[in-house]
């Protein structure tokens, strides 16, 4: 479909769209003015990890085409926990701990939007501040009425749980009114006429826009973005060594940097688009690069990716180092790092230090088969002791992990 507004232009030729409610009123709103939408963030750690990345980029694609992008923090509902496409209940985090992620995670945000007054500026709102007022008895009667229990069983997020006869709080089940009920708040508090989310949160976002119809007779709309998937099948973000956090106090520069060095030859030209600002016609140039020639396309995908969450100093010494580490045999100074004493560590110690492997028997295994390195040289006995008799050693597992252990000084 041929949109004539920028945004859903952008949004289609970068591969955002997976389902829009009333796409030509939508567009056609687009078109005319500024359309502030938002996307809620639930504060459940200090950071964000790459998962969350394709929504981040979604509002900076908003705030790109001229719209206003709302940052919402569930700093309300985050004390209950989307049960969408989940196998159990979250735990309950505290309302200290809560503020506590909502101030770390606005850094992230910072660097991939601008915040400010303007029309097109970005805001960060906390839901708490109106889930927290609400009275139970006013509440169900002025938004609980306009919800079908009915056909919220029917929403995949809450069927697939109970068809696996797996528990669903009521306090969960709660969870989709409250969103509904953001999405009206947002409308009257600050003229939001967008709610944007992963595919898992279609349900969500169709009862707040019916809930804001009814309560108010507002037309607001809905994007949803697909399943964010490698070529392989495998969830967007994640590795033998855990989460891909955005936090560099989480992850290393040169780990999140070689996060996207390794990206499937199939993925490269998908994630370009997602996850970059490069125009489209040099992506396609990439993208086509044949044979080996395709890893110069990853490269860049690694260093603009990592440009974006960490700064272009950052992705560039990470750069660099792979460089380095890769193509002379050398190990540049922002690898990870492990200091060691004098007594040396155990090799299966180090591997789980470094998160490389997640247990004993991960690393045993990954011994095992000739994986793990120092200095270039093939560990092949678990209970080795590695002691550093100069500065540093490179510990390499497999091809593409490595990580410096320096000796600490006395």
């Amino acid at each position: 479909m041929a949109y004539q507004s920028d945004l859903l232009t952008v949004l289609q030729d970068r591969g955002y769209i997976h389902q829009l409610t009333d796409a030509a009123a939508l567009d056609a709103l687009a078109a005319k003015q500024v359309v502030p939408g938002y996307i809620g963030f639930d504060p459940t750690a200090p950071s964000l990890h790459v998962g969350s990345l394709v929504q981040i980029m979604l509002l900076r694609r908003l705030q790109q085409s001229g719209h206003k992008p709302i940052v919402l923090m569930g700093g309300g509902t985050g004390k209950i926990g989307d049960p969408s496409f989940k196998d159990e209940a979250r735990k309950l985090a505290g309302a200290d701990t809560i503020n506590a992620n909502i101030a770390s995670i606005k850094r992230i945000f910072e660097r991939f939007l601008t915040f400010g007054d303007g029309p097109s500026d970005a805001i960060m709102l906390d839901n708490a501040e109106w889930l927290d007022r609400l009275e139970y008895i006013p509440f169900l009667r002025e938004v609980g009425q306009h919800f079908s229990v009915n056909r919220m069983l029917s929403f995949d997020s809450v069927k697939l749980r109970l068809d696996r006869e797996q528990s669903l709080s009521f306090l969960e089940f709660n969870y989709m009114i409250l969103q509904g009920y953001d999405f009206v708040e947002l409308s009257r508090r600050a003229g939001c006429r967008l709610q944007m989310g992963g595919s898992d949160q279609w349900g969500n976002i169709v009862n707040g826009i019916e809930l804001a119809r009814r309560m108010d007779g507002t037309e607001v709309y809905g994007v949803t973005t697909p399943l964010i998937t490698t070529a392989d099948g495998g969830k967007m973000g994640k590795t033998m060594a855990g989460a891909v956090w955005l936090h560099e106090d989480q992850l290393p520069h040169f780990d999140y940097w070689q996060f996207w060095r390794n990206t499937d030859d199939r993925d490269v030209g998908r994630f370009l688009r997602l996850f970059t600002d490069l125009p489209l016609d040099e992506i396609a140039r990439l993208e086509a690069l044949p044979g080996a020639e395709i890893n110069e396309a990853k490269k860049i995908l690694a260093t603009e990716a990592t440009a974006l969450c960490r700064g272009r100093a950052a992705a560039d010494e990470a750069a660099e180092t792979a460089r380095r580490t890769f193509e002379e045999g050398g190990a540049g100074e922002s690898l990870p790092t492990l200091s060691v004493g004098e007594e040396g560590i155990g090799i299966v110690d180090a591997l789980i230090a470094l998160r490389f492997a997640q247990s004993r028997g991960e690393a045993r295994r990954l011994i095992a088969g000739g994986g793990a390195r120092v200095d270039g040289e093939k560990v092949s006995d678990e209970a080795t002791i590695v002691k550093i008799t100069s500065d540093t050693l490179r510990l390499s597992a497999g091809k593409k992990h490595h990580a410096l252990l320096i000796r600490t000084k006395v």
